[in-house]
Parts: structure tokens; C-alpha cells; sequence
């Protein structure tokens, strides 16, 4: 099982028994899930997964993206919303937010990458 197919079903799992004793296991298996999330190199606060936004069928993510001049310093930040939906050949992946220096082909990647991973 693909990451992108495991966080998914945990969300419905945690869905469908968020009033009983097994809630709190399947948030402790979500939050392990997303610890080996893109984080770092520019991805400087993490990413995060919108528990309220997700369902079986959509993963909803947010990450924001700290940008470099060419001198090397930080000038400033983009905020990302990334949309996971199954397809055919793997996670079809939809990245929102401003395309500052192409960076959503940058983010792509990185977060293909993590979400097929097998587990």
C-alpha cells in the first residue's frame, strides 16, 4: 500500500469512529503516518494534513514554501494548498497557491515522491 492510500484510509477510518475508543489509535497512526512528511529545504514549516478537508477519495494538505533571491537570502513565502485524488497511475496531485520561481514543479516532486512511498 501506497502512503497517499494508507493516510487516506485512516481518515475514514477515523471518520467513521470518531466517537468510540478506537478514535484516538487511528489519530496516533495518521500522526505516524505524516511524521516522514516534506519538510526542509524549503518546505521550512512542515506540511500538514486538513484533517476537516479530507475525505477516502480527497487528501487535503498545506504546506508553505520560504523563497531565496538570487543573493541567497530569504525574501519571502508562498502558501500551497496540495489536493490528492487516486487515478489510475498513482496519486493525481493538484497544487494550489502562486507559482513563484516554478516552485510548484519543485513541490510536485518532492511530494510524489513521499506520498509513493510503500508502507
Amino acid at each position: 500500500m501506497y502512503r497517499y492510500q494508507y493516510i487516506a484510509s485512516m481518515v475514514c477510518a477515523l471518520r467513521t469512529c470518531e466517537n468510540n475508543e478506537r478514535a484516538e489509535w487511528h489519530k496516533q497512526t495518521l500522526d505516524e503516518a505524516m511524521e516522514g512528511a516534506p519538510s526542509g529545504s524549503g518546505i521550512d514549516n512542515g506540511m500538514q494534513l486538513m484533517l476537516a478537508a479530507s475525505t477516502r477519495q480527497k487528501l487535503v494538505f498545506r504546506c508553505e514554501y520560504h523563497h531565496m533571491n538570487e543573493g541567497g537570502f530569504y525574501d519571502g513565502w508562498t502558501g500551497h494548498e496540495i489536493k490528492v485524488t487516486p487515478g489510475w497511475r498513482g496519486p493525481n496531485i493538484v497544487i494550489g497557491g502562486r507559482n513563484r520561481n516554478d516552485v510548484k514543479d519543485y513541490l510536485y516532486d518532492v511530494i510524489e515522491c513521499w506520498l509513493m512511498e510503500k508502507l
